[in-house]
């Protein structure tokens, strides 16, 4: 079966250097565990109240654009009515996300968080800050800078996607 990659010599650094699928497997591993420390302790926290990463990226995301409407957040997350709809209702039930009719458009609802739901996020998020934190301290300036290029151009490319 022929590999979905483009051959090795049609792949290039930006030093012209051709890119090996060694270096990709490797990059693509390094990913999935750097990934996994970064969530697993939200993810820890998040399963003790029985819900997933979703409930915590919407907790994340109303925290940084409160009073954004519904229709926003489903803009923003990528996601379907049905989809957000159990995890929100579920963050609503619990008293974290607050909803409220918007003033210049009935059928459109906007979100905010709790002081609770503000307690909570800033817990699951937090730590994930600090890793970030001494993670890029150790790898330096450039380290951060190189990693800042790559997930652009990853996000650039799931948007020429949609």
């Amino acid at each position: 079966m022929d590999s979905i990659l483009p051959r090795s010599s049609e792949r290039v650094n930006m030093t012209g250097t051709p890119i090996t699928e060694t270096q990709l497997n490797s990059a693509w591993e390094l990913m999935f565990y750097g990934f996994r420390a970064l969530t697993a302790p939200p993810d820890s926290l998040l399963a003790a109240r029985g819900w997933s990463r979703v409930h915590h990226r919407i907790l994340y995301f109303v925290a940084r654009t409160p009073g954004q409407t519904v229709g926003e957040l489903l803009q923003r997350l990528g996601v379907t009515k049905q989809a957000l709809n159990a995890p929100l209702k579920a963050l609503q039930q619990a008293g974290l996300v607050t909803v409220s009719v918007c003033n210049d458009d009935r059928r459109a609802r906007r979100l905010h968080l709790s002081p609770a739901g503000q307690a909570l996020e800033a817990s699951l998020t937090g730590v994930q800050r600090e890793l970030l934190t001494k993670v890029f301290e150790r790898a330096g300036e450039a380290a951060f800078d190189g990693w800042c290029q790559v997930m652009d151009e990853l996000a650039a490319c799931e948007s020429r996607q949609s």
